[in-house]
């Protein structure tokens, strides 16, 4: 095995350096070893991607795609993206400029964030919130604002209206709705009134979307119909089509802004990979009933968590989009979360996420996923409870 020059030790990107690796994934591959453990960490949606896009794959396969795309994906999956968009949220965009497929929502936050803002810039990013944003922020060089949106985890125009008039320096703001890990959304007029502060001022606004076809009560409203003139909009296939291993997203927004984070894409990653967009171009057009199918299914398994965690003590809103619940450890408990989610694991065997990995506003919560089969629910449901029966136990001295 080779080592390093001694003289090498200290190369490398310094603000790389002062970041941790994934704290999601990190937890998750600590716990995972534990023999017979449930996990309910990741966002992995447990259903397998349709039959016509598996076909669709093999399609592209034998008819050889095995080469270069052009960087900002076929045509016409970008004709399907802007059909759908403006099918299904009213939002207009034109596939020639407006519109790059990504390698996942993942690589497409990263082309955002990087093009559009500069090193000491500052952007604000509400929290709990996805780690990712606030990594590429610093990878960058760029300044974060945290905004604690706890305990309704929504930002409010008015909360949003005072944090603009404290720094009046920040530059953009990151959006994530239906959100991770809280699973909270904006109602119509909430994001209306968001929009309306938003608009009177020259923020950038990057839009994570990637779980609008998840919501349960009312319907998504997207900033791209709202505010296009200042969104950069995110999504993909991997949550609302269960192809996470696919690895396609897109991003769309005024081709100005477009035109920045597409060189950025570019430079990245050249282009996704040509059979994967293939099949992502049949999950576009034809996807809808698998999708309506899958989001019915995580219901079910919300109320059947939700259940459960409310009569062992957690509290937590109901989500009303995405597949997270975020629930406040209950008060006869440590309050430490990444204690409790370690003991949780050792002594239930069932993997939850600490919600001090989502910033600040986490503190005190664990986020759980019920991307996972209603067995694995079920179970992990009774071994919450008795955990918590056992803990008092315990605390009585019984």
């Amino acid at each position: 095995m080779p080592e390093l020059k001694k003289s090498l030790m200290d190369l490398g990107n310094r603000r790389l350096a002062t970041v941790p690796p994934s704290a999601i994934r990190e937890f998750d591959n600590e716990i995972t070893t534990i023999p017979g453990l449930i996990k309910l960490t990741l966002g992995e949606p447990d259903f397998p991607v349709s039959d016509q896009v598996k076909q669709a794959t093999k399609k592209a396969i034998d008819e050889n795609y095995s080469h270069y795309a052009p960087s900002f994906g076929f045509i016409a999956l970008r004709q399907e993206i802007s059909q759908y968009l403006d099918r299904r949220y009213e939002a207009h965009y034109d596939p020639e400029h407006e519109v790059v497929v990504t390698v996942g929502a993942t690589e497409g936050i990263y082309a955002a964030i990087s093009a559009l803002f500069n090193p000491g810039e500052t952007i604000l990013v509400p929290t709990p919130a996805f780690p990712l944003y606030e990594t590429v922020a610093q990878v960058n060089g760029i300044q974060v604002i945290e905004v604690n949106t706890a305990p309704a985890f929504l930002l409010t125009a008015e909360k949003l209206t005072a944090v603009l008039t404290q720094h009046p320096e920040i530059k953009g703001i990151v959006l994530n709705y239906p959100n991770n890990p809280t699973g909270a959304t904006y109602t119509h007029e909430q994001l209306e009134q968001l929009a309306a502060v938003i608009r009177q001022t020259d923020l950038v606004v990057i839009s994570d979307e990637i779980y609008a076809e998840l919501t349960y009560q009312e319907s998504h409203l997207s900033l791209g119909k709202l505010l296009p003139e200042q969104t950069v909009l995110i999504s993909g296939f991997s949550k609302s089509q269960a192809m996470t291993g696919y690895r396609i997203g897109y991003l769309a927004g005024p081709r100005q802004l477009i035109a920045m984070v597409g060189k950025m894409h570019q430079f990245l990653v050249t282009t996704a990979a040509s059979p994967m967009m293939m099949a992502a171009t049949e999950a576009v057009a034809h996807g809808e009933i698998a999708t309506t199918e899958m989001r019915e299914t995580y219901l079910q398994r919300q109320q059947l968590i939700m259940a459960a965690l409310t009569q062992s003590g957690f509290t937590a809103p109901k989500p009303a989009g995405a597949f997270y619940i975020f629930a406040k450890i209950p008060a006869t408990l440590t309050q430490n979360d990444v204690e409790f989610s370690y003991d949780l694991a050792r002594s239930a065997k069932v993997g939850v996420t600490p919600g001090s990995v989502f910033g600040s506003g986490g503190e005190g919560y664990v986020r759980l996923s019920y991307a996972a089969s209603t067995e694995n629910l079920q179970e992990a449901g009774r071994r919450i409870q008795q955990y918590v029966s056992a803990k008092a136990k315990q605390a009585e001295g019984i």
